[in-house]
C-alpha cells in the first residue's frame, strides 16, 4: 500500500506496520452510554485498514482516499475540524499517557460507508490507536485503549460521545453482539442469532454528530437526571420521572433513555435463547421512541424502518447510531437478507427519489482479535 508514496518518503520507514479497526452498528440502546446506561452493538465485518511507518524526524503524515493529505508536527497537534483530527487526535492522547511518539505516516483504506453512522470515525480512532501501540510499543489493556480513544474524540475532536463506539470497534467477536455496560465499564459477548443476518441501508442523508443536536440532547439528558434526583438516567425509573417536574421536551428525552435500557435488558434474554422476532420487536419500538421521544431521527430514516417492516424476513428495524441522518439496521432472515437488502432499497429510491445503498453485513472481529494482539496486556 505504500509503494506509491513519494520515494523521499518510503526511505524514512525502516519498517512498514498494519492494523484493522471494524466499524459497528448499535443494535439497541441508543443514546444511553453518555447516561451511564447499557447498550447492545455489534462489530461489523466492515472497516477501516492503515498501514504505514515510523518517521523520527518528529513529522506526522496522514492520507486517505478521496480526502486531502495532512501533515503536522508531533509537538504541535491542533484541531482543525478536518478528518486528520482523528488520527491526530489519538496520537495527542497517546503522548499525553506516556507513548514517546517520534513521528510517522500512515495511510488509510475503509470499506465503511461515511456518514451512514457506522462510526468510521471511532473505527480510524481504533485503528490509529493499534497501528502506534504497534510502532511503539507500550503495554494497554484493550479497556483502556477504548478510553484513550474515546478521550480523543471528547477532547480534541470535540464530541462528548461516550464509550460505546470506541469498545464495539476493540471488543467485537464474530458472531455475537456486545453488551456494554456504561457504569460499571464491563464488556460482556453474547451470541447472535443463529441464521440472522444485519441489513444496514444508508439513508443518503449526511450524518455529522459534530453538530449542536447531539450535545443538545446529552444536556437535556442531565437536566432531567437532576430534576429527577438521580445521578443519571440509567438510575430512573417510568414512575420516579413522572413524579419529577420538568419541561414536556425533557420529559420526552429522558423517556426515551428510560425505555431504551429496559429494551437492552429484555433484548439480552431474546439473544441468549436465539429468539430473532423478540428482539426484532424491540428494535422497532426502539425506532419508535426515536421518532416521538428523543426526536434524533429523519423523514428519510423513518421511510426506511416503515419499508423495512413491510419486507418479508425482516424480524425489525431502527436508526443506528446518533441519528440525525444516517443508516438503519434491520435484522433479516439470512436466508432472505440480499433479496430483502435490494428491495428495501429500491423501494426507498421510488418513495423519496434517494439511492440509499443496501448492505448485508455479520457480527464481525474487533481490533484486538483482528490484530492479534497477544504481547499487549489483555483485560476480561
Amino acid at each position: 500500500m505504500l509503494d506509491d508514496w513519494p520515494g523521499s518518503v518510503v526511505k524514512r520507514l525502516t519498517m512498514t506496520f498494519s492494523a484493522f479497526a471494524p466499524g459497528r452498528v448499535e443494535l439497541l440502546g441508543n443514546h444511553t452510554d453518555y447516561n451511564d446506561g447499557v447498550v447492545l452493538s455489534a462489530a461489523l465485518d466492515l472497516g477501516i485498514s492503515v498501514e504505514g511507518g515510523i518517521r523520527n524526524d518528529g513529522k506526522i503524515s496522514v492520507r486517505s482516499e478521496g480526502m486531502q493529505p495532512v501533515s503536522a508536527s508531533v509537538g504541535r497537534l491542533e484541531p482543525t475540524g478536518e478528518w486528520s483530527d482523528y488520527p491526530l487526535g489519538v496520537t495527542k492522547i497517546l503522548q499525553s499517557a506516556g507513548w514517546d511518539i517520534s513521528g510517522f505516516e500512515a495511510s488509510y483504506r475503509s470499506t465503511l460507508p461515511l456518514g451512514a453512522g457506522l462510526s468510521s470515525s471511532a473505527a480510524m480512532e481504533v485503528a490509529t490507536a493499534v497501528l502506534l501501540t504497534k510502532m511503539f510499543p507500550k503495554p494497554v489493556t484493550p479497556l483502556d485503549l477504548a478510553k484513550l480513544c474515546r478521550r480523543s474524540e471528547n477532547e480534541f475532536v470535540g464530541v462528548n460521545c461516550g464509550l460505546l463506539d470506541q469498545v464495539s470497534s476493540i471488543f467485537g467477536r464474530a458472531g455475537h453482539a456486545i453488551y456494554l455496560d456504561c457504569r460499571s465499564e464491563t464488556v460482556e459477548t453474547v451470541p447472535f442469532p443463529n441464521g440472522a443476518a444485519l441489513v444496514i441501508v444508508n439513508s443518503a442523508v449526511k450524518h455529522a454528530l459534530t453538530g449542536g443536536e447531539y450535545n443538545e440532547r446529552r444536556e437535556m439528558c442531565f437536566e432531567a437526571a437532576r430534576a429527577i434526583g438521580v445521578p443519571a438516567l440509567r438510575d430512573a425509573t417510568e414512575h420516579s420521572l413522572a413524579a419529577a417536574d420538568m419541561p414536556p421536551l425533557v420529559r420526552r428525552r429522558a423517556a426515551h433513555i428510560i425505555g431504551e435500557n429496559d429494551r437492552v435488558t429484555r433484548a439480552l434474554g431474546f439473544l441468549r435463547s436465539g429468539d430473532a422476532a423478540g428482539f426484532g420487536q424491540l428494535m422497532t419500538a426502539s425506532h419508535k421512541s426515536s421518532m416521538e421521544n428523543f426526536e434524533n431521527s429523519t423523514p428519510e430514516l423513518d421511510a426506511l424502518v416503515r419499508i423495512a417492516n413491510s419486507v418479508k424476513g425482516i424480524f425489525g428495524a431502527r436508526l443506528t447510531g446518533g441519528g440525525f441522518g444516517g443508516a438503519i439496521v434491520a435484522l433479516a432472515e439470512e436466508s432472505r437478507a440480499e433479496e430483502a437488502a435490494s428491495e428495501i432499497a429500491g423501494l426507498y429510491h421510488v418513495e423519496t427519489g434517494y439511492d440509499g445503498k443496501a448492505l448485508v453485513c455479520h457480527p464481525g472481529r474487533g481490533a484486538w482479535e483482528a490484530n492479534d494482539m497477544s504481547s499487549q496486556t489483555r483485560s476480561p
